[in-house]
């Protein structure tokens, strides 16, 4: 799905929204890891807020349930001195018969910056962004089955800061692909950073249709799969997006994609775990593996305040920009 592009990038290339990873080159993603790494320390500083934001209304709307993404939104908001709104979608105008674009409207009438928009339906980021006020940044913190870049970006991230350079890595995704608007991020920045392979392990049932075109090798075989690779991304089973039996059991799952101890010892003997969370421990992993040496699952959660961070000053950054163009 390549919508976004041109909307997410201004006359200069700059980014003034962030909708998915799709048609942004290795330069562009390179500098958000690189922004994001300066402000990987503030999470460490006795007062842990630059002013970078000050004077800006960022509105997170949630339509769909998260923790760990809006927390995350909130406190990169804070730490770059924004003013951050948390509406309730479900104790909002929206459930009362107020359409998306009234709730837009009255948001912007409140002079707000930024909206970052977590939606069930997949575009819906980019609806918002077609239709908010110009000088408007808008984030898409997952929508649908299509995208979750900033999820992405922070895995990116972890990479990064575990294994320096993306070249010669092997890395593999575990789970549910079909159903995972993470994993297509993750395959579309991996690529794009130029990692050595990026397979792809999971039954017949969680692939989506067009698997083979995403650039990625595909495995059913978990043992033959996790062979030799650097990273291991393990991915949430999405019971609540499945249709019909996709899988004879939990237990048949775990059986045959679970990663314990003794399948990991098949990977390289640095290779690092991740999983964009929540875990489903004895389905997705064991919790040896899940609290073991080399999972980085935490890390990740770190460091996404960081990432968010990053992402919301550099639009920021391209809103004062067009502001100062326009009055030269």
């Amino acid at each position: 799905m390549s919508r976004g592009p041109s909307l997410q990038l201004n006359g200069t290339g700059r980014l003034r929204h962030f909708l998915t990873i799709d048609g942004l080159n290795r330069e562009l993603l390179t500098e958000i890891l690189d922004t994001a790494e300066g402000f990987a320390g503030v999470s460490e500083r006795t007062v842990k807020k630059v002013p970078l934001c000050r004077g800006k209304i960022v509105a997170n709307l949630f339509f769909e349930n998260s923790t760990r993404t809006r927390t995350t939104f909130e406190l990169a908001g804070k730490r770059l001195s924004a003013d951050v709104l948390n509406l309730n979608i479900t104790a909002s105008s929206t459930s009362k018969g107020e359409t998306l674009l009234d709730t837009l409207r009255n948001l912007e009438a409140m002079h707000v910056d930024m909206f970052v928009v977590r939606h069930a339906v997949s575009g819906a980021a980019h609806f918002i962004a077609r239709h908010a006020a110009p000088g408007v940044g808008v984030i898409n913190a997952g929508d649908g089955r299509h995208a979750h870049p900033t999820q992405a970006i922070l895995d990116m991230f972890t990479i990064r800061r575990h294994k320096g350079e993306f070249t010669g890595l092997r890395v593999a995704i575990v789970g549910d692909i079909l159903h995972s608007r993470v994993a297509r991020s993750q395959i579309l920045a991996l690529n794009t950073l130029g990692v050595s392979e990026v397979r792809v392990i999971a039954p017949r049932t969680l692939l989506p249709v067009e698997a083979r075109s995403l650039g990625v090798h595909i495995y059913h075989d978990m043992d033959e799969g996790i062979r030799d690779v650097d990273v291991v991304i393990m991915l949430r089973l999405q019971k609540e997006r499945m249709q019909g039996a996709m899988l004879p059991s939990e237990h048949e799952y775990y059986r045959l994609f679970g990663l314990t101890e003794a399948r990991l010892a098949a990977a390289d003997s640095e290779a690092i775990v991740m999983h964009p969370g929540p875990i489903n421990r004895g389905v997705e992993m064991a919790s040896e593996v899940a609290d073991g040496s080399r999972s980085v699952i935490l890390q990740q959660v770190s460091y996404g305040i960081a990432v968010r961070m990053a992402v919301i000053s550099i639009i920021i950054g391209t809103q004062n920009q067009q502001g100062q163009d326009n009055k030269g």
